[in-house]
């Protein structure tokens, strides 16, 4: 009977500490992205709450209170009364008019630190008509 080598069984266990080195790699690599694929659908998701708040608001009062900061927010409002919506890391709601008269152009940008702190965003326009 033949049997495995002390030099094969080190050659066999290298060769499978490598692969599963990378195995766990792929794996915390997904991981980060999934995480970034989340806070990037929330943030979307939180943009079109707002953005729907100001569809349903008279076109008449949209200016407004875009300019009075009605639907600027920061992480504190996001989590408190009426909206009750879970805050990104350092999380940040700016709309603007981007475009005066009628059509109305409306910008709801969404601002928040990843897990790294870099600042991410994601922004939302639209335009707003008055009918008649």
């Amino acid at each position: 009977m033949r049997g495995l080598t002390l030099t094969e069984l080190v050659l066999a266990a290298a060769i499978l500490a490598f692969v599963l080195c990378g195995l766990i790699l792929l794996f915390v690599n997904c991981s980060f992205l999934n995480e970034a694929n989340r806070n990037l659908t929330t943030a979307a998701t939180h943009a079109q709450y707002i953005m729907e708040e100001i569809r349903n608001t008279s076109f008449a009062q949209v200016k407004s209170k875009i300019d009075n900061g009605d639907w600027d927010l920061d992480t504190l409002a996001i989590e408190s009364e009426p909206y009750n919506l879970t805050a990104l890391n350092n999380e940040f709601i700016d709309a603007q008019v981007t475009q005066s008269g009628n059509p109305l152009g409306v910008s709801v940008t969404v601002t928040w630190n990843d897990r790294r702190q870099r600042a991410r965003s994601v922004s939302l326009r639209t335009l707003l008509t008055d009918f008649q």
